[in-house]
């Protein structure tokens, strides 16, 4: 079975149904996501979206502040793009209906402040700023006649063609795997957007979701696009520690409102490292976490909020508390125990300010591109702006574009006859538990050189028998996940081999210095897809 549409939107999240949504009406948009609507980064977003949209702040200061944060590898002119586009997204947002959270005198929207912003800009909705956005975001969706939404699809790959007046290549659809009916699917285009989120489900401990297996980044890699900066994970410093909560995040609010992180005899610690204490930058906090917790032999450090009022927390911090309260923890009385956890991927699929990947007629938006505006680091909510103000950009690339694109010519259906059903699915099991264990082992917050190679060596070897498996068994979702993660795993391990300093997220012991010349980590794959337009990174 096949679908043609004009748009193929690969991804349900801010940037996949931002971007959808600001298409015209008269244009087909198919919008496939792995399961219902709201699983998928967005939903689960607590912090808030930074913008300038204060009299006291300043386009420059947002800037510069995104520039210290990123350690040197920011592109300044994407800086500057995302940053002169904040207070216009935030706008359509508001047009949209996403409720956010007004001061009490109700005359303006709270802004709240976080690591690594020199001035409230955070504006929120609550604490489950996510959530608002994406829930506008579908009511919208499902309202609008020209979008036709696929859940429980996930893409398995792309398909590129040789088309007439183009150089060499273009994307003309991707093959989509229907779990529901567990069948793949063709689904041809004109234009085809990965909008999939990141890939921190690489990691053994994460903040993100399940379905968070790089998927949009592993597909644009075999079709050959570049990626870069693969090297910078970010880990978030606070996920909450607690042998029944899976992937809870404990918002950087919380430290934006002056809760204090604590040894287990309630020491603070955080002055110790930086200057900010605990609203030093990410990646500070969370090798800050990781040494105190090695050097004491402890599960976790504790993040207490609890010097502020009830009501304040209550009002501000609803979602953090009900579920906290859920595992016994009233965090107005007591602190909260938090680890680092995996959290957002900063490389990504190189793109232009269009969000165009070297490959004609594919666009990648939101946590799977790289942009240049996060660097070494991520500024805190600075990725749903950039979900939202890429999502514009493409769509109005996309809509002048389309009239002088042919209809898409992929036509060769998906063909499972050379494949049986698998009787060894414990090996799919059993590789997705080994290789998120070694990246945590190996490729985690601090790095070695010996931990690398060991990692080098492992991923080949998880990777010849998912390939064999590939070639002799029909495909499922576990599989297709499993196989996006390898490839993911195997690009941030060669993006971390090849820089040889510690920078922003990426720290090894071997090479502690930050070298004096900042420059971008890119991987070219074998089948490079480069088109009309070439997309400028530094080397």
């Amino acid at each position: 079975m096949s679908h043609d549409f004009d748009v193929l939107v690969i991804g349900s999240g801010a940037a996949g149904l931002s971007l959808a949504l600001s298409l015209p009406s008269n244009v087909r948009v198919a919008v496939v996501c792995k399961g219902e609507l709201k699983e998928g980064s967005t939903w689960y977003a607590q912090g808030g979206i930074a913008a300038v949209l204060d009299n006291t702040d300043s386009i420059e200061s947002h800037v510069e502040d995104t520039l210290k944060a990123g350690a040197g590898l920011c592109h300044r002119d994407a800086v500057e793009f995302t940053v002169k586009n904040s207070a216009e997204a935030i706008r359509w947002l508001i047009q949209l209906g996403v409720d956010f959270t007004r001061d009490q005198n109700a005359q303006d929207y709270h802004l709240t402040r976080e690591g690594g912003h020199s001035h409230r800009r955070i504006i929120h909705s609550a604490d489950a700023t996510g959530k608002a956005v994406h829930r506008s975001l579908t009511d919208a969706a499902l309202a609008a006649q020209n979008l036709h939404l696929f859940t429980h699809h996930l893409a398995v790959d792309l398909i590129r063609e040789a088309s007439p007046g183009w150089k060499s290549y273009r994307c003309t659809g991707a093959y989509v795997f229907d779990r529901k009916k567990d069948k793949t699917e063709l689904f041809k285009a004109k234009v085809v957007v990965l909008a999939t989120g990141g890939a921190s489900k690489v990691y053994l401990y994460t903040s993100n979701p399940d379905g968070a297996s790089g998927d949009g980044i592993a597909m644009a890699w075999r079709a050959g696009c570049r990626v870069a900066n693969m090297e910078f994970n970010q880990f978030h410093p606070t996920c909450l520690y607690h042998p029944k909560a899976k992937s809870f995040l404990i918002t950087e609010a919380l430290r934006g409102e002056g809760a204090h992180l604590k040894l287990p005899d309630g020491t603070r610690f955080m002055s110790n490292f930086h200057e900010l204490g605990e609203l030093a930058p990410r990646d500070v906090v969370a090798r800050a976490i990781d040494h105190e917790m090695k050097r004491l032999g402890s599960d976790c450090v504790y993040l207490d909020i609890s010097h502020k009022p009830r009501d304040f927390i209550e009002q501000h911090f609803p979602t953090v508390m009900k579920r906290c309260a859920q595992f016994g923890i009233d965090i107005a009385s007591e602190a909260i125990p938090v680890v680092p956890a995996a959290h957002y991927t900063c490389g990504g699929v190189v793109v232009n300010h269009q969000g165009q990947t070297d490959l004609a007629g594919l666009y990648a938006i939101g946590e799977t591109s790289f942009t240049g505006l996060h660097g070494a680091n991520r500024m805190a909510s600075n990725s749903l702006l950039e979900c939202i103000v890429y999502a514009h950009s493409a769509a109005k690339a996309i809509e002048a574009q389309l009239p002088t694109l042919p209809e898409s010519s992929a036509g060769a259906e998906w063909d499972e006859s050379r494949v049986t059903n698998s009787d060894e699915d414990v090996v799919i099991s059993h590789n997705w538990e080994e290789l998120r264990s070694f990246m945590w082992d190996y490729v985690g917050i601090v790095r070695t050189r010996k931990r690398l190679e060991r990692a080098t060596h492992r991923i080949k070897l998880l990777q010849k028998e998912i390939q064999e498996y590939y070639a002799n068994y029909k495909i499922s979702n576990d599989y297709i996940e499993l196989r996006n993660l390898a490839m993911v795993a195997e690009l941030i391990i060669r993006s971390a081999m090849k820089r040889r300093e510690s920078r922003g997220l990426h720290y090894s012991l071997d090479y502690p210095e930050t070298s004096p010349i900042a420059r971008d980590t890119v991987l070219v794959p074998e089948n490079y897809a480069a088109q009309d337009v070439i997309i400028s990174v530094t080397e």
